[in-house]
């Protein structure tokens, strides 16, 4: 029988604070009537991101048979992250004078551009109009140089792949400097939801007002959705 690890909630010492919420970039925890729950098992990738965060300890990983949660479409193939299942992108090679176009310049305004390197106080975040892009979005999105970073002072990173949690620093960018606007670019898939969680918690966390936006796009490099909203004060 085949098995997974799971996220298992201890409802007695759960006090519903929603950090584990915020740790799961797969998506697969939700709020249940004040109550951390376990509502996607399919999309639980057994890593634990979510154990550290919880201050009582209620959440363990624990094995449980496969069949008993993942749905029936997923049982035949290998229990990942939905973000890491493979999809094959037909593309149409270019015709010989497409590809003899002038390249397209650079539009990235600063360097370190990881978020993990970037120094919260630096002088180019003055006023700034910041892109915070998921590391995918760069291959996915061919014009990410003309459309998004223009401009911008373009930061990137990986909730899945990367150690922590970005709010930390992105509250201290946001609380030392004058930003004029957000713009979160990620990927469609669960994982990268994470980036957009922790821009609108360090954002919400500053008592900033600035106008946010998130723009997701599809595996295909298409743009699936587009949402604004202005932070307020706390």
């Amino acid at each position: 029988m085949l098995m997974k690890k799971l996220s298992k909630i201890d409802e007695n010492k759960c006090v519903g604070c929603g950090l584990c919420i915020q740790a799961c970039h797969q998506g697969a925890l939700q709020l249940v009537d004040g109550k951390a729950k376990l509502v996607a098992p399919a999309q639980c990738d057994g890593v634990g991101m979510c154990l550290p965060v919880c201050p009582n300890g209620a959440i363990i990983l624990e094995e449980q048979p496969a069949e008993q949660t993942v749905a029936p479409a997923a049982m035949a193939g290998e229990f990942r992250c939905p973000g890491t299942v493979a999809n094959l992108i037909e593309r149409k090679r270019p015709a010989a004078a497409a590809e003899q176009a002038q390249p397209v310049a650079s539009q990235l305004q600063q360097w370190p551009c990881q978020i993990k390197l970037v120094p919260p106080a630096a002088a180019y975040f003055d006023r700034a109009d910041v892109l915070i892009a998921a590391d995918c979005t760069a291959y996915a999105y061919a014009n990410i140089h003309r459309d998004f970073m223009p401009g911008k002072i373009t930061l990137i990173g990986c909730p899945k792949l990367d150690e922590g949690n970005y709010a930390d620093k992105l509250g201290q960018i946001f609380q030392l400097n004058s930003i004029q606007s957000v713009t979160v670019l990620r990927m469609e898939k669960p994982c990268c939801s994470g980036l957009a969680n922790a821009a609108l918690a360090a954002l919400v966390s500053s008592g900033r007002q600035i106008p946010f936006q998130t723009v997701i796009i599809g595996i295909d490099g298409s743009i699936l959705e587009t949402k604004e909203l202005v932070s307020k004060a706390v």
